[in-house]
């Protein structure tokens, strides 16, 4: 991978089994580069949430483990660590599902990815101040329950709640799931300015592929816990196989590409 700036997340060669014998990621190595947007794509049941999981070291509740390759974050191996560690470390998780406290107002949301920071009050109330500035939703519905407020609105207190936590890097899972195109495009825009604005780098799964592609600089394709490409975001944009297989495009010359036979197209990129 080509990228300018330093490595921020460098994950080599890792495999992944659950319950002892089911092998999900099967030499899963990617980069993502100190300011950048990479994006992780693929069909549902590819390994992207698996590949995030490992990363933030959630993978032990699912009964999950990292059995091969190494992770490191900064250049340090992280994938011992707590995931409460990495947080602290600048490093964290937006679940897919959004995954807010219902019963919380939205400030208070936001306020538990503070837990970590030992920085003091006027800190926590500036990044709260922050968060309020990108998601101006939020502050509207900042004495309003979680559980009440729209999928939409649930999906920026996410992210804001990691943005409490002073991260470096997030790690955020299928943002578009269960949304409106506009609000996945006023999202993804909010995301492109943190990374610009903020300098926060990005490591998103996406099932969407148009516009995950659009917002990153660099994509890799996981299918059945491989990597089967991966380039500027650009270049796979553009691709032929790409476009064929998870934008829905095929060229003139393809009309009848489901009358032919998947595989002998697929085996090319699959080997």
């Amino acid at each position: 991978m080509s990228t300018d700036g330093n490595t921020l997340l460098s994950i080599d060669n890792i495999e992944v089994i659950y319950d002892h014998v089911i092998l999900v990621l099967k030499g899963v190595s990617l980069k993502v580069p100190e300011g950048g947007i990479v994006a992780l794509l693929g069909a549902n049941g590819a390994g992207k949430t698996t590949t995030l999981k490992a990363v933030s070291n959630l993978l032990r509740a699912e009964r999950g483990e990292v059995t091969k390759g190494s992770i490191e974050f900064r250049g340090e191996r992280i994938d011992k660590l707590s995931p409460s560690d990495l947080v602290k470390k600048g490093a964290i998780q937006v679940m897919e599902g959004r995954h807010c406290f219902e019963h919380l107002t939205v400030e208070e949301n936001l306020l538990t990815g503070a837990y970590t920071r030992k920085d003091g009050n006027r800190a926590v109330k500036d990044s709260l101040d922050l968060v309020y500035t990108y998601f101006p939703r939020l502050k509207d519905r900042m004495r309003s329950q979680a559980g009440y407020i729209s999928g939409g609105e649930q999906q920026m207190t996410a992210i804001g709640r990691a943005l409490m936590a002073n991260p470096s890097l997030i790690l955020l899972d299928e943002p578009s799931m269960g949304l409106a195109p506009q609000l996945v495009e006023e999202i993804f825009e909010i995301v492109a300015r943190l990374n610009r604005e903020e300098g926060v780098s990005f490591l998103l799964a996406e099932q969407n592929t148009t516009v995950a592609l659009r917002y990153a600089s660099y994509g890799y394709i996981l299918e059945n816990g491989r990597v089967v490409m991966d380039g500027e975001a650009s270049s796979l944009a553009e691709n032929e196989d790409v476009k064929e297989f998870y934008l829905g495009i095929s060229g003139a010359e393809r009309k009848n590409y489901r009358e032919t036979k998947h595989y002998r197209r697929r085996k090319r990129w699959l080997a």
